[in-house]
């Protein structure tokens, strides 16, 4: 397995001006694999399609993903375009990752879709978008989208774009054995994403297909120092079947390696790290990432891969 660690912002980030570039120079600059943006309508967090398209234009090797973008509530045809724009423009650097959306009245007003609703349409629309993205026109006939022979141009520059989903729960992991390129749940343990991956892999069976071994992921949130209050509110609240939720979280750079080399030993290869303690600025994100960097990238081309 090849293992690569990139770096998330979060939807807590701040980094919606200009310091955002200063930080994704930094990314490029000190040889990380990826920039993952997050998306939430109430947060400071930037839109993630402009946010990518920024970066993309001032870089060069980094590539780029979602944890996640909401799919319903956004018309599938034109994100098709959208996405196949970015992936050409930046010479096929997109790694996209969709979600349902936030269960948060704001949130989904803001998306327009009825939370009953939302998984159906989700469905249909990634069907959608892999057909825009396929060579020959779509013809569709579904319950939310009709096409009749509609084509959508340019075609992305990866012959096949990978899409990943990420979710933890029964339901969500027989979707991502659906319908899924790839695995990048968050806020779980090693011992979760084994027995994750056996659920999705018994669902791409029992569809005749498969997903890659090389594209099961996890988004690991760490601090430095102790873990913001709020979100060990949240996640007690959303893994109420942990004693203490703040086992899932590493605390500075040995446990978060540590915790990598666990995950990695149950055949997942591809990470997102997120720091909790966000960087007061660009100027100490800058100085955070060249303290990373030597260490996250080191184990990145060090650690022992273990075939599954």
């Amino acid at each position: 397995m090849k293992v690569r660690i990139g770096i998330g912002f979060g939807i807590r980030t701040k980094l919606n001006d200009s310091g955002f570039g200063v930080v994704v120079d930094a990314l490029e600059g000190l040889g990380f694999d990826s920039l993952w943006l997050s998306e939430r309508i109430g947060s400071e967090a930037p839109d993630p399609l402009v946010a990518m398209s920024f970066a993309a234009g001032r870089t060069r090797r980094l590539k780029f993903g979602m944890s996640v973008m909401v799919l319903p509530g956004r018309n599938p045809a034109l994100l098709a375009k959208e996405l196949a724009t970015l992936d050409r423009l930046s010479g096929g650097r997109l790694l996209p990752a969709f979600g349902l959306g936030a269960v948060d009245p704001h949130e989904q007003q803001a998306f327009g879709v009825d939370r009953k609703a939302r998984a159906a349409i989700f469905d249909e629309a990634l069907q959608v978008l892999r057909g825009c993205w396929a060579p020959e026109p779509l013809t569709h006939h579904g319950t939310y989208y009709q096409y009749d022979e509609l084509q959508v141009l340019p075609k992305p520059a990866q012959a096949h774009l990978d899409v990943w989903l990420g979710g933890l729960a029964p339901s969500e992991l027989r979707r991502v054995g659906r319908l899924a390129d790839g695995w990048m749940p968050s806020f779980l343990a090693p011992d979760d994403a084994a027995r994750g991956r056996e659920v999705i892999e018994a669902t791409c069976a029992e569809h005749g297909r498969a997903i890659d071994p090389e594209h099961f992921g996890a988004l690991i949130p760490y601090s430095v120092g102790p873990a913001p209050a709020a979100t060990l509110a949240a996640l007690a609240a959303r893994r109420p079947d942990l004693a203490d939720p703040s086992v899932l979280i590493p605390n500075g750079w040995d446990q978060l390696m540590a915790t990598i080399d666990r995950f990695v030993a149950v055949g997942t290869s591809k990470f997102v790290i997120l720091p909790l303690n966000e960087p007061a600025g660009p100027d100490a994100w800058v100085r955070h990432l060249e303290q990373a960097a030597p260490i996250v990238l080191e184990r990145q081309n060090s650690v022992q891969h273990h075939e599954k």
